[in-house]
């Protein structure tokens, strides 16, 4: 059962499950190894925040569905990979995009912020950002 109360998402991620039941996550440092590995699996769609400082070393792809990402404060670029070639959305604070469900995507960061995230993490992919930033 979730805990009525404040917290900050950048700290406690939340479950949203396919039954409508909302559970926290604390952030440990195994949360991110064991999504990754497939050892820790989602029920539903991850809802989380993070610090946006840098850009992003690398492009993620989301086979199980769409992802929403929230802009709460700062300034970003979402880079999307379609059809071979780049499609860029700026984003500044108050803004939302969706990624569509399989797109490989990225984040440049033009003014650091807080970015907010509503993901169906399951079988989420990564890979690295070439060299020349592609």
């Amino acid at each position: 059962m979730l805990r009525t109360g404040a917290r900050r998402l950048t700290q406690t991620y939340l479950e949203l499950g396919d039954d409508g039941e909302v559970t926290e996550i604390a952030l440990t440092p195994e949360f991110w190894p064991q999504i990754m590995s497939g050892e820790r699996r989602l029920s539903g769609r991850l809802m989380m925040a993070a610090a946006m400082t840098e850009d992003m070393g690398h492009w993620e792809m989301h086979p199980a569905g769409d992802e929403v990402l929230a802009l709460l404060s700062g300034r970003v670029t979402v880079v999307l990979e379609q059809d071979g070639d780049d499609q860029e959305i700026d984003l500044d604070a108050g803004e939302v995009c969706v990624v569509p469900r399989g797109c490989w995507h990225r984040v440049k960061v033009r003014e650091a912020g807080e970015m907010m995230f509503i993901t169906a993490g399951e079988g989420t992919a990564h890979k690295p950002v070439k060299a020349d930033g592609d």
